[in-house]
């Protein structure tokens, strides 16, 4: 346990976009500290695919992900944790998904969208061939191994110089102050990153945009030997999932075709995604449904529909290893929250499932933001 309690910078919270902070703050020579309730990483942090899916954001996730992408690969390699630049295949099975696909190419250019073939996308992909019209790789995405990036990333910050305050919860904020259950620390600046939480610490920022945890279905699956998944996939689900296609004109096509072939899975907000694992494991997802309070209960339903397709899409019997429910903040048609409700207390959250894509790019503007615009001089 750190026993200083003056820094340039508190960040409250060790999640990802946390640790970026941290990241960022250290790599200007700031003294710096890391508030958590939990004795570990914990959290959506470790609970994800560990796909920087950068290529299908739009506006400012998008501007985020570009520029955090050399950041993720930079700190694999300082922090020791494996990182891969493997790309994103997603398959189309429908005509309407492969116009979609033609759609988003011709915006975004052949550096960052690679349109294929039926014949190409199926010589990439283990998969069936039945119904597949043609696909896209995104060549600039990234993945990471989402059980042990965050931790190793925590472990080299301590290591480099950041005090890391486990088991120690912030109760309420003054400015330039932290009171927590074993003390006040004081910092010139102080970043609050406790994703869905942001309800205890700041409520009426939470029902000012209608806050609500995500709950997901997750699973690790094992495939047969000799199968291999060479890059994270998306689906037709994914299309009409992320930002990039959310102002194209063929987007709503897929959606009302989507959600009128298959009602049960529009009602459990099905994401059709597969992540491949260094260990060989394929992590399979994903289902979404929102409350105030993350229910401890789930449904069998979500993860017989993620099984079923999974075996349908690949012609191969999956053994599934670990089920969990992921969570993450969410709110209506925002992805970020970015506020400074008291003086030199700034809270920064992302309230999509984006965290570990936008996470670096969105804590080096905020804290350039913090120490640059704002004129903010550390002492010497």
């Amino acid at each position: 346990m750190a026993t200083e309690t003056n820094y340039d910078v508190v960040v409250v919270g060790a999640g990802i976009v946390g640790l970026a902070h941290a990241y960022h703050a250290l790599n200007r020579g700031l003294r710096v500290a890391v508030i958590e309730h939990a004795d570990r990483v914990t959290g959506a942090s470790v609970q994800n695919f560990g796909h920087a899916c950068i290529t299908a954001q739009s506006g400012a996730a998008l501007r985020y992900g570009r520029a955090g992408r050399e950041h993720w690969l930079n700190l694999a390699t300082r922090a020791g944790f494996w990182s891969a630049e493997s790309g994103t295949l997603c398959v189309a099975r429908h005509d309407d998904e492969l116009t979609l696909i033609n759609e988003f190419a011709d915006e975004r250019g052949p550096s960052d969208v690679e349109v294929l073939s039926s014949t190409e996308i199926l010589e990439r992909l283990p998969i069936r061939p039945n119904g597949v019209t043609g696909g896209m790789y995104l060549p600039n995405d990234i993945q990471v191994d989402p059980r042990l990036a965050a931790p190793a990333i925590a472990r080299w910050l301590e290591s480099s110089g950041v005090d890391f305050y486990w088991r120690t919860a912030a109760t309420h904020f003054d400015s330039g102050v932290v009171h927590t259950t074993r003390g006040d620390v004081q910092a010139i600046a102080i970043f609050v990153t406790v994703n869905y939480d942001i309800d205890r610490l700041f409520p009426e920022l939470a029902d000012r945009d209608k806050l609500q945890r995500c709950q997901l279905h997750m699973l690790r699956a094992r495939a047969p030997l000799g199968f291999a998944l060479p890059s994270p996939l998306f689906t037709g689900w994914s299309l009409v999932r992320y930002s990039g296609f959310e102002n194209l004109s063929s987007k709503d096509a897929v959606l009302q075709r989507l959600r009128s072939e298959f009602p049960d899975y529009a009602e459990i907000d099905l994401h059709q995604m597969y992540t491949p694992q260094p260990d060989g494991s394929i992590l399979v997802g994903d289902t979404h449904a929102k409350d105030v309070t993350a229910s401890p209960f789930q449904s069998e339903k979500g993860f017989t529909v993620l099984i079923d397709e999974a075996e349908n899409l690949f012609g191969v019997p999956f053994t599934i290893t670990e089920r969990w429910q992921g969570v993450y903040s969410s709110a209506p048609d925002k992805e970020f929250l970015i506020e400074e409700p008291i003086d030199g207390v700034h809270v920064v959250t992302v309230t999509t499932g984006i965290g570990m894509t936008t996470s670096m790019g969105l804590a080096q503007e905020s804290v350039e933001r913090v120490f640059e615009r704002n004129d903010l001089r550390v002492p010497a």
